[in-house]
């Protein structure tokens, strides 16, 4: 059966929905699917220039749509990405002939697969990995209530009603939706998951734990994207306050973001220069090397809606690496971390619970030996990536009005 996934981005560029994606593909061409991939304009403004209309990366074959026009007139850019995904769509479509319209989101992507699933009869599965109203009002493109914030969701209950199945990455996006009224038996969740084998207890980066100075140190790290609602600014405080008289603890922060020009302002101001690393990205390869060079990953996410309905990803890797992580209790920590099993959470916003969770875990060498314990196989049994979008094949069936897609034969002889 062959997949047309329609996504905002993907790789080369590095974020955290490009790993998703290239996640997704790899586990349903393990399930003997075949997914190709048509990419937004929104790709190549990621990447600044119009590159190849076809690309292939990591054995996939990726379209490429161009770049969009932009135009001074409010939504008359939106409009006009989207009439030119929607062709560009049906273009692929008609090379690939595929089986289905898988869109992920935003809408820019998922109203043009409706365009284009209606004038090639074809079924469209929409998936959504957050509300991205949510994400604009975080980042400050506009308010929460606003009249762009309101269309923006009222659009995004018109595609999951017209959709003919709506995929979500977790129950908090669910039961939104249900209370918008979309049929809870028209939602399937596909969490979030790792492949155990590129996250496993593993040797540190020795080039990184020379450069960076942290030989015989009690590290609690960071990595991810500096993005507001992560609340770094809390952890920065936090680590002042829980580690003044720990001189061999200090902070890593890996990533970049909206916030890093603050949060190297706020490490001047509270004087812990000399303590706190902040080597900018890495590349992704070398991610596993990073996290086995961290003693404790913290998550401190500010409570909003956006943290309050998603659950991330980066909590997921740090448990199969076996790490001791700290997290707010956001709704969609809470999702993923049993308190005292694969993690510790604290009150989200509170920089002295969070300070008090980090001296406890720092001097209680027996829970964070349970917690090194419990995490990895958690993770394996509830969120390896084979488990999580094993569900595809109901959500294709469901949209096909077919009763079941039989797993292959070759897969079935290896169970």
């Amino acid at each position: 059966m062959k997949i047309l996934h329609i996504l905002d981005h993907s790789l080369p560029l590095h974020s955290g929905y490009t790993f998703r994606s290239q996640n997704i593909l790899r586990a349903q061409r393990r399930m003997e699917f075949d997914p190709v991939v048509v990419t937004s304009p929104k790709h190549e403004e990621g990447t600044g220039e119009d590159g190849p209309t076809i690309e292939q990366i990591n054995d996939f074959i990726y379209y490429r749509t161009g770049g969009a026009r932009t135009f001074p007139v409010p939504l008359a850019s939106e409009a006009w990405l989207m009439h030119k995904l929607s062709r560009r769509i049906i273009e692929v479509a008609r090379i690939e002939q595929p089986d289905i319209l898988h869109a992920h989101s935003p809408i820019l992507n998922a109203i043009p697969a409706l365009w284009a699933g209606r004038k090639l009869e074809l079924p469209v599965v929409y998936e959504i990995r957050a509300f991205w109203e949510d994400a604009a009002v975080d980042h400050g493109t506009y308010a929460e209530g606003s009249w762009k914030y309101k269309l923006t969701q009222s659009l995004e209950t018109m595609v999951c009603t017209r959709a003919d199945q709506v995929a979500i990455l977790c129950n908090g996006l669910k039961e939104d939706l249900v209370r918008r009224c979309i049929p809870s038996d028209k939602i399937t969740p596909v969490f979030n998951g790792v492949d155990p084998q590129d996250f496993k207890s593993s040797p540190p980066d020795a080039e990184y734990q020379q450069q960076w100075g942290l030989a015989g140190k009690t590290v609690i790290g960071f990595i991810g994207s500096f993005y507001r609602y992560e609340g770094l600014d809390l952890l920065v405080r936090a680590f002042a306050d829980a580690c003044r008289e720990r001189e061999d603890a200090v902070l890593l922060l890996v990533g970049g973001g909206e916030t890093e020009n603050e949060l190297k302002k706020l490490v001047e101001e509270l004087g812990i220069g000399d303590r706190v690393i902040m080597p900018g990205r890495i590349p992704h390869e070398r991610i596993p090397g990073v996290y086995a060079l961290v003693d404790v990953l913290a998550y401190p996410r500010n409570p909003m809606r956006l943290t309050e309905l998603v659950t991330p990803l980066k909590p997921l890797e740090a448990m199969a690496m076996g790490k001791v992580l700290i997290a707010s209790d956001v709704g969609g920590h809470r999702e993923l971390i049993q308190h005292g099993q694969n993690g510790l959470l604290f009150p989200a916003g509170n920089g002295d619970a969070l300070a008090q969770a980090l001296s406890d875990v720092l001097s209680d060498t027996q829970l964070c030996d349970h917690i090194r314990a419990h995490a990895p196989e958690w993770v394996v049994k509830y969120h390896s990536w084979q488990k999580t979008t094993a569900v595809y094949r109901d959500i294709y069936a469901k949209a096909l009005h077919t009763e079941k897609i039989l797993e292959p034969q070759s897969a079935q002889g290896k169970s």
